[in-house]
């Protein structure tokens, strides 16, 4: 009867502190799923997380579709914790947001009319 060898049981996702995290590095789980379902191949998902080996992804990916319920509850509680954060930081300071909002709007505009004078040139 053989042995099972150590190596054959390779953890490639682990919890610390209730966050989800490819074993042994700060590359967050939930960064590796969303790209995922982004329609992005592991392999280009390696290419974007150059600490990562294609191992690591294909065995991250495979943790989460094994514990696709779990992990897709625990993305929605990540996303509501943000959001709770994202409105609080708002009420502390919504001139900031205000001023950010102004900005992209203008950033918008100018890329507009930039745009309209590259077609009034070519035209």
């Amino acid at each position: 009867m053989h042995q099972k060898d150590p190596a054959m049981n390779k953890q490639y996702v682990e919890q610390r502190e209730g966050v989800y995290w490819v074993a042994g590095t700060r590359v967050s789980l939930d960064s590796i799923v969303y790209t995922f379902l982004d329609g992005q191949t592991a392999e280009s998902i390696a290419q974007s997380f150059p600490v990562l080996t294609l191992e690591q992804v294909y065995g991250a990916i495979t943790f989460y579709l094994a514990n696709r319920p779990v992990i897709d509850a625990y993305l929605r509680c990540e996303e509501a914790a943000f959001e709770a954060m994202r409105q609080s930081w708002r009420a502390q300071d919504p001139m900031f947001y205000q001023k950010m909002a102004d900005a992209r709007r203008q950033r918008g505009l100018d890329h507009r009319v930039g745009h309209f004078r590259l077609l009034s040139i070519i035209s």
